[in-house]
């Protein structure tokens, strides 16, 4: 029952619009009839209904995460990281912990000590040929540089790791008006609530954003990021269900040479590598935004989620067959832990992570940055 009036709530303004429609932000103190609060409250009971009782669609990414939940002061980066070394808490019990337990038992370095680091690495999602580079290079390191301590090794591997993970290019490249960011993945990564929160990140940053609506397959992918929207405060274009994706594409484009906006995200259809035709319409997609905006930069990031494990380093090596990616959103970081994977994508694809999610809330994703993962990654928490 709950899961028909969500689906119902997000139509109903659909009978009084035009096909293509404007969502405009919400502002802080704009003044609301009565009856609008109502409303507004019963989308938020509802939202919570779907929520508690988990009433969605298999294919609804994150239903769960679209409830309303209370935001959090603005963030200091000492805040975020805080939030990070608890996000990575599963990841450091995984890997560090277990890292510090072998170390402290072994009373001198030798190979047996090595093959207990690298089995450790092995398990913890980091990748067999990842792995056992970083063990060759820990062998090397402390050949060179003679260490006998076994507190020295731990802070040789987290040298190591940590220059695998460095990369110039973690930031997003945005210098044009507008730019463009392409979001892809497969459905259930978070891929619409990571949406949500680029938006309300970029918007932070004073840059006037614009979301386009593109994945028309399922009419609750376009509610949910109309919700989305509407928390980030930003406008969104949209078309009905079943529309021509590339056609919400060149409208969104064409609103934002108007309205002059910094950066306009695209959401795209959840794709499954197998499918062909989804492939197929994303290249469409591409060819729109590069005939429309032909000097643009364009970003193209894929989505994934840490709590697949290797898994996701097997999407992002197939969709950067088809696409040329510029970087990576891991989502659900808190949830697992296989955070190594981070390590296993960048040194195995050389494709930078650029946003992580450690969390529901509209800040917990945040820009990925090495040395703060590293540090969260090694922490004492």
């Amino acid at each position: 029952m709950a899961k028909n009036k969500w689906f119902n709530w997000g139509k109903k303004k659909d009978k009084e619009k035009q096909e293509d429609t404007l969502i405009q932000p919400i502002e802080e103190n704009e003044h609301v009839e009565e009856n609008e609060i109502q409303e507004n409250q019963e989308q938020e009971t509802i939202i919570e209904e779907n929520a508690v009782n988990a009433i969605v669609e298999e294919n609804i990414e994150n239903a769960g995460e679209v409830q309303e939940t209370s935001e959090i002061p603005e963030n200091t980066k000492a805040g975020f990281f805080g939030r990070l070394m608890n996000g990575l808490k599963k990841t450091r019990d995984s890997i560090t912990r277990r890292i510090d337990e072998v170390l402290v038992s072994f009373g001198k370095v030798d190979e047996e000590l090595f093959e207990e680091l690298e089995e450790i690495l092995i398990t913890s999602d980091m990748g067999i040929n990842t792995s056992l580079k970083i063990i060759d290079e820990l062998r090397e390191k402390v050949k060179i540089e003679r260490i006998a301590d076994t507190k020295k090794v731990r802070e040789a591997l987290k040298e190591i790791i940590a220059s695998k993970l460095t990369d110039e290019n973690t930031r997003l490249k945005l210098d044009t008006k507008p730019s463009v960011i392409v979001i892809i993945g497969v459905n259930g990564v978070g891929k619409t609530t990571s949406i949500g929160k680029l938006a309300h990140y970029l918007k932070k940053q004073g840059k006037k954003i614009t979301v386009a609506a593109a994945d028309t397959f399922r009419a609750a992918a376009i509610d949910q990021l109309e919700i989305w929207a509407n928390r980030a405060g930003v406008d969104l274009i949209k078309h009905s269900e079943g529309a021509d994706p590339s056609a919400v594409i060149y409208d969104a484009i064409q609103h934002c040479k108007s309205k002059d906006t910094d950066v306009l995200i695209c959401d795209t259809a959840g794709r499954l590598h197998t499918k062909k035709n989804l492939m197929e319409e994303l290249i469409k997609i591409f060819r729109i935004i590069r005939r429309e905006l032909p000097e643009a930069d364009i970003e193209t990031l894929l989505v994934l989620d840490a709590t697949t494990g290797q898994n996701a380093v097997s999407q992002a090596k197939t969709f950067s067959e088809v696409s040329e990616l510029s970087g990576l959103i891991l989502t659900k970081l808190d949830g697992t832990a296989k955070g190594g994977i981070i390590v296993s994508i960048k040194s195995e694809l050389n494709i930078p992570v650029k946003f992580i999610g450690v969390g529901e809330q509209m800040n917990d994703l945040q820009p990925f940055n090495p040395s703060d993962f590293v540090e969260a990654l090694f922490g004492d928490q």
